[in-house]
């Protein structure tokens, strides 16, 4: 699943460092689930870069972050999974194991850069600050099954 928000600018720091900016386009917090697999991420990719949520002419969702020629800030973020149900402390069973959650997240990242020429990352179970101006604001969720 992926929370993505369109943005005027984001970035990403570790330990005061950024490791990851981008000015508009979109913020891509990603979260791996157990039957996730690397088909869902070529969906999902094929899903960010045909979204058509930037402002045509007329100022109607119209145009995809490739047409805007907008960036693409990719960020794990296993919290996505959070169940609540159960009471105030969220579980996150819903999550995959870290082993796959690092390798569906480095699969969304490389097909990304193979397909799109901005693409920023945050790091895979990073203590990470991510900084946004959100556009809109323009915020959906998106889940592939």
């Amino acid at each position: 699943m992926a929370l993505v928000q369109r943005v005027r600018e984001a970035r990403v720091e570790v330990a005061g460092r950024s490791v990851g900016a981008i000015g508009h386009g979109l913020l891509v917090l990603v979260c791996a689930e157990p039957a996730d697999t690397s088909a869902q991420a070529e969906r999902l990719i094929d899903k960010l870069l045909k979204l058509r949520i930037f402002g045509d002419a007329d100022g109607k969702m119209n145009r995809s972050v490739q047409d805007v020629a907008g960036g693409l800030l990719v960020v794990s973020q296993f919290t996505l999974a959070a169940d609540v149900s159960g009471g105030n402390r969220p579980s996150f069973t819903g999550a995959a194991a870290p082993a796959l959650g690092r390798a569906l997240f480095d699969t969304v990242v490389q097909l990304a850069r193979r397909r799109h020429p901005v693409v920023q990352a945050g790091e895979f179970g990073a203590d990470m600050q991510v900084h946004l101006v959100n556009d809109g604001p323009v915020t959906i969720p998106i889940t592939l099954r």
